[in-house]
């Protein structure tokens, strides 16, 4: 059929930073036919929209060291690809799309044993092994940070940010903010990405009195996986694991206390946030500093190793900031300068131009 709608497998599992940019990616796809790759129990279960079929595969990434687990892993591994395989042949797929992440491998190699394209999104600065494993083997691989290319020498890399969730670029979100927040007063938020921050939160609490003594309120998303998460009660703070209009939170926020996952400085950069970054020091090659150190540079952020912060640092830099507008505005004006608004319509280009070429 001629005018049959082009088909496209979206591989994408576990976290936010990598299911949000696919989702945004499929949004801007409504012409194509969609359907998800993921595993049974991570996030894609609650964030993949029902509007596309969820495919599932059993795949782990391989841990240290060499044992009974690594052959099991390597047994899933096979049968992963089998499967994707057995998926995209029986599905008609023309193409595939892959945020990286243990899922890409057996993706990655079920389409390309099918001479089928694929398009790989890399959000960090630093690749990641399986980017660097793979990319020469994919026909696009589309970079979240320019910096990342002269890691990815072999591969066909195109610049084109990372996309965020269509509701971070509505206009007037500072004003669907449903939090008790005062107008006009000084507004800092706290955040670990989509799996919490334990040990900044903790940081946090410890900090914070200093800060609203300051007249500052103080926006802590704590994730679930905090047992203190309810310990300090102040009429200026605000607890919750989650937030979901975190958009009108970061337009409303004077600063941002964060890790440093390619998702959230995306989100910080698109709402023009100052933020002070705790890149999380057990990230895969300690890429989350790699990505701190984009928006150090650019002046949008300030950066602190997990090791070296200390409450009167963090009380400190905080107060520091909170006194000194301007600096802050700039901060601002540096964090807009290193979006890429656009990103999503610049990554579903290149999808289309891969997958009719």
């Amino acid at each position: 059929m001629a005018n049959a709608p082009i088909k496209l497998l979206i591989a994408a599992s576990g976290t936010g930073g990598h299911l949000f940019p696919a989702i945004a990616l499929a949004e801007k796809l409504p012409d194509y036919e969609i359907e998800w790759l993921g595993v049974s129990n991570r996030l894609e279960t609650q964030l993949v929209p029902t509007q596309y079929l969820l495919n599932t595969i059993a795949v782990e990434g391989f841990q240290q060291g060499f044992g009974l687990s690594t052959l099991r892993i390597i047994a899933g591994m096979v049968a992963g690809i089998l499967k994707v395989r057995r998926i995209l042949t029986e599905g008609n797929f023309q193409g595939v799309f892959t945020t990286g992440g243990y899922i890409a491998a057996p993706s990655v190699i079920a389409a390309r044993s099918l001479g089928l394209p694929v398009v790989f999104h890399e959000s960090n600065a630093l690749p990641g092994k399986v980017s660097r494993f793979f990319g020469p083997w994919c026909s696009a691989v589309a970079l979240g940070f320019a910096v990342a290319s002269q890691y990815l020498p072999r591969c066909k890399n195109v610049y084109v940010g990372t996309p965020v969730r269509s509701q971070f670029l509505e206009p007037g979100l500072d004003k669907l903010l449903d939090l008790p927040i005062p107008d006009g007063a000084p507004l800092i938020v706290v955040f670990g990405g989509s799996q919490g921050a334990v040990a900044v939160n903790q940081l946090v609490r410890q900090s914070a009195p200093s800060w609203f003594d300051a007249g500052a309120y103080v926006v802590h998303l704590t994730g679930n996986q905090d047992p203190q998460a309810d310990s300090l009660q102040h009429s200026q703070y605000i607890s919750l694991p989650f937030y979901d209009n975190m958009a009108a939170l970061l337009r409303r926020a004077d600063l941002a206390i964060s890790r440093a996952g390619a998702g959230s400085l995306t989100e910080l950069a698109v709402c023009g946030t100052p933020a002070i970054l705790i890149p999380y020091p057990f990230a895969a090659e300690d890429h989350q500093a790699y990505n701190a150190e984009v928006f150090t540079q650019a002046g949008a952020a300030l950066s602190f190793r997990q090791s070296e912060l200390t409450t009167q640092i963090l009380q400190t830099e905080v107060l520091h900031l909170l006194r000194s507008p301007h600096e802050l505005a700039t901060m601002a004006e540096n964090a807009k300068a290193v979006a890429v608004p656009d990103s999503a319509d610049k990554l579903a280009s290149l999808v289309r131009e891969i997958l009719h070429m």
